[in-house]
């Protein structure tokens, strides 16, 4: 017996004092957690008999709110009452009538033979005067050498802020019958800011050797400048170097007129049409230049886009190819056509070149069943001949 206590001695060297000081501690312990939570179920009663007092105070006032109003509408005169009616019809109306009318703006016109760069550009201007452009020429036959000064535009119109002149000099194709004409010189002016009277005041100098004098027009496009978006076309005009009948120095103040489209080159366009897969097949297969200098270092590429229903499908554009006479592209683009017969579609194709950092258009043509400028026949040749392809040239318009 005096064994086994000298072993619990041993294992548990614990006095009697200390044991009592834990149990008293944790005793301690356990009443400061009933208190909290004694006073954590205090608080939680509060906030609920609080959030049930409030539902009580919404519900009241929201009862008095209605039997206030119902009193308030009995009471009202029953003749003002319809007239508060009809007034509210009547603004109802007028709001239907302003949607329609946004509506018709928000939907998506036809599409046109009209540049990407100026697409709605002039459809969606109002018509009526479009300014004035004073300019001089002087060409020299001596030195085939034409001096063009561009002077000032008057009169532009309102939505115009920040304009400039883009001056093409075309020469015609010397081929009889044919419409076709090359881009000798192209340049622009600097840009005019917050004028409607713009003055330009300068002078550009266009060598015109090798070309027949009787070939050549001038033509000079004034335009809105856009930093973020295409620039707006305002007005053209057009001058004749034919019509120059003297060497003298002569000035012209012309007024402005809507755009118009030169030919300057053709495009060999493949048309296939498969009506189980409900696609369309486009084939890039050439493109024939009218220019007479070529620069090596560009190359070209062809862009499609197709409208369907007046809704854009996301285009497609070929590989680049080294700008030649005749540059060889041979490559094809699906679309999709639900319906062929039904389906009012429209194809753009564009052709630009590459400049540096960015592109420059080309020309452009475009086909399909819709009243456009272009030829229908094509179209109606590929819905005559399903799933065999037939190509055709198209002009292309700058």
């Amino acid at each position: 017996m005096s064994l086994g206590l000298s072993s619990l001695q041993i294992f548990l060297p614990i006095s009697d004092t200390l044991k009592y000081c834990l149990l008293a501690f944790a005793i301690a312990l356990f009443l400061a957690a009933m208190i909290i939570l004694a006073c954590k179920m205090h608080q939680y009663y509060q906030y609920r008999s609080s959030a049930i007092v409030k539902d009580k105070k919404t519900t009241g006032t929201s009862v008095e709110k209605k039997t206030e109003g119902n009193i308030l509408v009995k009471s009202l005169n029953p003749d003002f009452l319809e007239t508060a009616r009809k007034e509210q019809d009547s603004r109802i109306q007028h709001m239907q009538k302003e949607m329609e009318k946004l509506e018709v703006h928000l939907t998506p016109s036809p599409p046109s033979t009209e540049s990407l760069d100026d697409m709605g550009s002039d459809s969606d201007r109002p018509h009526g005067s479009r300014g004035k452009l004073k300019f001089s020429v002087n060409f020299n036959k001596k030195t085939m050498t034409l001096l063009l000064s561009v002077i000032e535009a008057t009169d532009l119109p309102e939505y115009s802020r920040d304009s400039f002149v883009r001056i093409r000099v075309f020469s015609k194709v010397d081929e009889p019958q044919s419409e076709v004409q090359s881009v000798i010189h192209e340049c622009e002016t600097k840009v005019v800011k917050n004028s409607r009277d713009p003055i330009f005041d300068e002078d550009f100098s266009l060598s015109l050797k090798d070309y027949q004098s009787s070939n050549i027009s001038l033509k000079l496009e004034v335009k809105d400048f856009d930093k973020y978006s295409r620039h707006t076309l305002i007005g053209e005009t057009r001058v004749a170097l034919k019509d120059l009948k003297t060497s003298e120095t002569l000035e012209f103040c012309e007024e402005l007129q809507e755009k118009t489209k030169d030919i300057i080159g053709e495009v060999l366009i493949s048309l296939k049409c498969l009506p189980t897969a409900q696609k369309i097949e486009v084939g890039i297969l050439k493109f024939k230049s009218s220019s007479p200098k070529i620069i090596k270092e560009r190359d070209v590429y062809a862009r499609i886009d197709v409208f369907s229903n007046q809704q854009k499908q996301k285009h497609q554009k070929s590989s680049l190819r080294a700008k030649s006479k005749v540059t060889v592209f041979n490559e094809t683009f699906l679309f999709s056509l639900p319906d062929p017969k039904k389906t009012h579609c429209l194809v753009l194709i564009s052709l630009y070149e590459t400049i540096g950092n960015g592109r420059k258009l080309i020309g452009q043509t475009s086909l399909g069943n819709q009243n456009t400028k272009s030829d229908g026949s094509h179209w109606d040749l590929m819905m005559q001949t399903l799933r065999q392809p037939v190509a055709d040239w198209h002009p292309l318009y700058i």
